[in-house]
């Protein structure tokens, strides 16, 4: 079982990978999940997370790409439903019914295209298939989330009843509108609507000689809102009808609520189900992005991350525009712990959190960006001290909260660890903490651990190079300006550059031979020996970068010089052939010339025509006839050109049609005209008009003047905004 302390995560920036995969999930609890992500507790969970991860990977890239797992969260009204005699409204059931559907079409999904998605679909067997929740919910709710007509008899004999009066209240309506308008008591309006109730629209002064209930007045006061005493009768009756409807509405969704009510712990698993789902999805948006991969993992104990990148820095560096060097880096059990010396500003550190990160990432179940010939075995602990470590909450010192951390590393370390130092041995006298480094670095290694520890202390690099299972490495530096190359290399010791460096940044260089004179000679020689095989290799570096182009160069030139002789040898051919034709040409034609004149001369037809015939015959007999073989690899060719247009045609219609989607797309992905009341507005596949009465949340009621309708606010479109009178 993998221990990572909070302050191994917090050091390796593990949050900050997590915040990026949470970002690509779609759901609030694959969110939530997300950020809860840590390194499995063994191989074999492991090993199917990275196998799921990497299979979603391959959707992105196969013609299967895998379902909406998208979702509505449900777990208030799964904790409701729960509850004895309680019942759900009719969005939470729609919300079901969406969720239960979503899980049946992965799992049918899975199981057809097994052969791709393997672990995802040994996953999905793990859930209950079921139709019963969409069938139960289907029955009495309609995809808008409204009571269907025929959800129970009585329910539609009272719709129908109800149907009725609103034909009676609209008739009565429409003949007190004739009357009053005939005799000019209505407004240039004529009607309104008030409370969910047509009214007509009465000037003031006439209000006394229309019959029926007012039930409001312009702000002005100048018209007189009042339902006809005929129209009122009916509405009356049909608010009876309206009661009956909600009492029976009710019955009704109590007694869907106790047919769902024994799915409730289905439902909770059908919603872990697909906020996993939804963790993998971003785990593979997130591989993707940075080019993850599933490296190797082995029993041997051996880390080999080849061309390996720091996710968080290259997903920064695609931003700014700006490269991203990779690391090739190596540890197995004839070089345990990799020693990293070097000038800061170097990449020692980024090195460093590059290993640590990306082991953490892949025993998390996450994909990383390393060369696919990457190969890794499991650690059970890894262990960090990266990063400002004054804890001035404990009151201590960088040295001291240092010596604390190493305390605990000799606690844990074994031969299964993976520990990351950075600035090894600073925080105290250098002499005397270089010593204590090198004492600790002894004990992690007798302990057979890994480790990699950046260092600018000689001690340390001395020791790495006298232990046998030890290598030192630097980090590359131009021996000119002094830039580094962001390189790593394995097996010699880097030059802190310390006077060079101060030289570079203008320190006057009679100061910087006053502080060479002050330190031992030995040490100076030391770190000048190694700065001169720093350079030397940086040289040798270069020479072989520019080999390695000439030597690109020459091939691209060898392969040009092969197809202009190609080219030429065609052409000479060609004109061969074109000779020998014309030089044939030419003979047969000296040939005729011959025989026309013979025949001038003696006036023959018999030797004439022998003469044509036998030329003829010469000729026919140099000319081949194809053999059955060679007619048959005719007709082969011939078949194959015909194939390969087909699929060039094939090729070319479904790009048309992939360009047809798309449109469709973008049409539907079109902001839509947020809906007000007063707008008028017609159904996206209707002809008839009407204007919008009342909006409660995602439910609309428009009135159509002779009745009024509830409809789903996605399925409508604006045809004129209502008018904002001044």
């Amino acid at each position: 079982m993998i221990a990572i302390t909070d302050k191994t995560l917090k050091d390796l920036e593990f949050s900050t990978v997590l915040e990026t995969i949470a970002a690509s999930c779609v759901t609030e609890t694959g969110k939530e999940k997300a950020m809860q992500v840590l390194p499995f507790p063994n191989k074999e969970t492991l090993l199917e997370a990275l196998q799921q991860t990497s299979e979603y990977v391959s959707s992105f890239a196969n013609n299967n790409a895998l379902p909406n797992h998208s979702f509505d969260t449900i777990t208030n009204e799964i904790k409701f439903l729960a509850i004895e005699d309680s019942y759900l409204d009719t969005a939470a059931f729609r919300k079901i019914a969406t969720i239960s559907d979503t899980v049946n079409t992965l799992i049918v999904f899975l199981k057809k295209f097994d052969d791709y998605y393997p672990t995802l679909n040994q996953k999905a067997e793990q859930v209950t298939f079921t139709k019963e929740i969409i069938k139960k919910i289907d029955e009495i709710v309609d995809k808008y989330g409204e009571i269907k007509d025929n959800a129970s008899p009585a329910l539609s004999a009272i719709r129908k009843e109800m149907n009725l009066v609103k034909g009676k209240i609209n008739q009565s309506f429409v003949a007190a509108l004739s009357q009053y308008s005939a005799l000019g008591y209505l407004d240039e309006i004529k009607e309104s609507v008030v409370e969910n109730h047509r009214v007509l629209a009465v000037s003031a002064m006439y209000r006394k000689k229309v019959k029926g209930s007012i039930l409001g007045s312009s702000k002005t006061g100048s018209i007189a809102y009042i339902e006809p005493e005929a129209t009122l009768r009916y509405s009356r009756e049909l608010n009876n009808y309206e009661y009956e409807e909600k009492e029976e509405v009710t019955r009704i969704l109590k007694q869907l609520s106790n047919h769902i009510r024994p799915f409730v712990s289905l439902l909770y698993e059908y919603q872990e189900f697909l906020s996993d789902i939804d963790v993998i999805s971003g785990k593979a948006k997130y591989a993707n992005r940075i080019g993850g991969i599933l490296p190797t993992i082995i029993e041997e104990k051996r880390l080999f991350f080849r061309e390996a990148f720091h996710p968080i820095l290259l997903l920064s560096n695609k931003n700014k525009k700006v490269p991203t060097y990779s690391q090739t880096i190596e540890l197995d059990e004839k070089s345990r712990i990799i020693v990293i010396s070097g000038p800061n500003a170097g990449g020692k550190t980024i090195s460093l959190k590059t290993v640590g990160l990306l082991q953490l990432m892949l025993q998390s179940g996450i994909l990383i960006p390393v060369h696919e010939r990457s190969e890794t075995f499991l650690f059970d602990r890894i262990l960090t001290d990266i990063g400002d470590n004054q804890s001035i909450e404990n009151h201590l010192s960088t040295y001291s909260y240092r010596l604390k951390n190493m305390n605990y590393f000799l606690k844990k370390c074994n031969a299964k660890t993976l520990f990351l130092i950075d600035e090894f041995g600073t925080g105290s006298d250098p002499e005397l903490g270089g010593a204590l480094a090198e004492t600790f670095l002894e004990e992690f290694y007798h302990r057979e651990a890994f480790g990699i520890i950046t260092t600018h202390y000689s001690n340390l690099k001395i020791l790495a190079n006298e232990l046998p299972f030890a290598t030192n490495a630097n980090m590359l530096f131009d021996e000119k300006s002094l830039e580094p190359m962001y390189k790593l290399i394995l097996g010699q010791a880097g030059s802190s550059f310390t006077f060079e460096v101060a030289q570079k940044n203008g320190i006057p260089f009679g100061l910087i031979n006053r502080a060479k004179k002050k330190i031992e000679g030995g040490k100076v020689r030391f770190d000048k020996t190694i700065a001169t095989l720093q350079k030397e290799r940086s040289k040798l570096e270069k020479t072989s970068q520019n080999l390695k182009e000439e030597e690109t160069k020459a091939r691209e030139e060898g392969k040009k010089m092969e197809g202009i002789n190609t080219k030429i040898q065609q052409k000479l051919e060609s004109y061969q052939e074109l000779y020998d034709a014309n030089q044939r040409l030419i003979y047969m034609g000296q040939k005729v010339d011959d025989i026309s004149e013979k025949y001038f001369n003696n006036k023959n037809k018999k030797d004439l025509i022998g003469e044509f015939l036998k030329m003829v015959e010469i000729e026919n007999s140099k000319r081949k006839k194809a053999t059955p073989k060679e007619q048959k690899i005719k007709q082969v060719v011939q078949k194959q050109i015909i194939e390969e247009v087909k699929v060039i045609v094939e090729e070319i219609r479904q790009e048309k049609k992939e360009k047809k989607v798309k449109a469709a797309k973008q049409e539907l992905n079109k902001p839509k005209v947020a809906l007000k009341l007063g707008d008028r507005v017609r159904m996206i596949d209707g002809k008839a008009v009407g204007s919008i009465d009342k909006i409660e949340k995602n439910t609309v009621t428009v009135n159509y003047g002779i009745f009024t309708s509830k409809v789903s606010l996605d399925v409508l479109e604006l045809v004129e905004a209502k008018k904002i009178t001044r």
